[in-house]
């Protein structure tokens, strides 16, 4: 992406008003990408997963005022970052990064990713991130 578009990429604090967007942004993920759910949860749910603040940090990604993704911190410096289908591979993603960790800096931030998620996986090392465990799960033994 061109240093001309990169201008018009902001970052804007999550309302509850983003919660319509939020909710059709999640129901644009792939099964793949998911680590803490396996189906989408009901919208009165989510409404109230949102509401709740669980990130330290959460924004909106703006391209020309259009919202086109969504960025977060976790209580735990992990950082997650999901764009609109159409938004990908084009720079956004790399720069809404650059724009957050600047904005939010940290010693070391951190960003799980489903083990067959290889385009996130891509995305991180691309940027500096480097794996450090694989953790399994036990469920209903």
């Amino acid at each position: 992406m061109g240093s001309t578009k990169i201008r018009y990429i902001k970052l804007k604090s999550v309302t509850k008003s983003d919660c319509p967007f939020l909710y059709e942004l999640l129901k644009e993920r792939k099964p793949i990408v998911n680590i803490s759910h396996k189906k989408i949860p009901a919208y009165y749910k989510h409404v109230k997963f949102v509401m709740s603040k669980p990130y330290s940090h959460w924004n909106i990604i703006y391209f020309k005022n259009e919202k086109i993704g969504s960025i977060y911190l976790s209580k735990q410096d992990e950082i997650g970052i999901f764009l609109k289908n159409g938004f990908k591979g084009n720079g956004v993603g790399s720069y809404a990064l650059k724009l957050f960790t600047k904005k939010h800096p940290r010693k070391k931030y951190l960003a799980n990713i489903n083990p067959r998620n290889k385009q996130s996986m891509n995305f991180f090392q691309k940027h500096g991130f480097h794996l450090i465990q694989y953790t399994y799960e036990l469920i209903d033994p």
